[in-house]
């Protein structure tokens, strides 16, 4: 009896995974988690890019004002 218990019971489970797997590969689900997947790649771009742009600009303005190429633009 246990054991007929035990395999009822297994055989839920893997239906029960089994359906949540089916029902993920749902095209509403699959277009979901790209769109979701497209859009955090674009916001870690966006950061990235935010990021290296900052640093490029502090690098210029110490590069600018260690070797006064500031001065020569306001003389000339």
């Amino acid at each position: 009896m246990i054991r007929r218990m035990f395999y009822v019971s297994l055989g839920a489970f893997l239906a029960f995974w089994v359906m949540r797997r089916l029902q993920a590969l749902h095209p509403d689900h699959v277009a979901r988690r790209t769109a979701d997947g497209a859009a955090g790649m674009l916001r870690q771009v966006r950061d990235f890019t935010h990021d290296a742009l900052g640093e490029a600009a502090e690098r210029e303005t110490e590069l600018r004002a260690r070797f006064g190429l500031d001065k020569a633009e306001n003389a000339g």
